[in-house]
């Protein structure tokens, strides 16, 4: 049985996971909502100004009031700067999976933030939240992805062909999973 909780600030070694906030606008905007190579990354749209970002904030914040929505703007404890986010999103109920999805402005990258704030929703999804299994994909050549989701010890479950057309070319979607029993060892 899944306990809905919410999106609750989560506090790891260097970074702080919470709500996003409407004062996060400006950071969200210079460091990766408006960078069109971070956004595709993970399908998303890119937001090129104030106006556009602050209508991205209100659906976040409204969502908020779910007790299954679950969104966390990644802020660096050191500069308390928003660099990134990261969600659980694809919540099945029924079947007690989800889906976590990541996203961080590229002057962050490479410095082991993405694994920490993984790791850590890892813990918050089995031990929190009881979900059986957790998923996450990358498009094949993200291999900055690809090297968080291998630090965190997902499973390779199989890559579904063909899955974007981006730029005129298709693009391989690659699923790896982590079951609870899993991370408890």
């Amino acid at each position: 049985m899944l306990i809905h909780l919410g999106t609750q600030t989560i506090d790891t070694r260097r970074l702080i996971l919470r709500a996003f906030h409407h004062t996060d606008n400006d950071d969200m905007l210079t460091y990766w909502v408006s960078d069109p190579k971070i956004q595709s990354l993970y399908s998303e749209p890119t937001y090129t100004t104030t106006e556009e970002v602050k209508e991205l904030l209100d659906k976040y914040i409204n969502s908020y009031g779910r007790p299954d929505y679950y969104r966390w703007a990644i802020v660096e404890k050191e500069s308390n700067i928003c660099i990134g986010q990261i969600a659980i999103f694809l919540v099945d109920n029924k079947n007690h999976f989800c889906e976590i999805e990541y996203a961080l402005g590229s002057k962050f990258h490479r410095k082991g933030y993405a694994t920490e704030a993984v790791k850590s929703i890892l813990d918050f999804s089995f031990n929190k939240l009881n979900f059986n299994k957790v998923q996450v994909c990358h498009k094949e050549g993200n291999i900055a992805s690809q090297g968080v989701i291998r630090k965190c010890n997902f499973t390779y479950e199989g890559t579904l062909r063909d899955f974007f057309y981006m730029n005129g070319k298709y693009i391989n979607r690659l699923y790896y999973s982590m079951l609870k029993d899993e991370y408890v060892k």
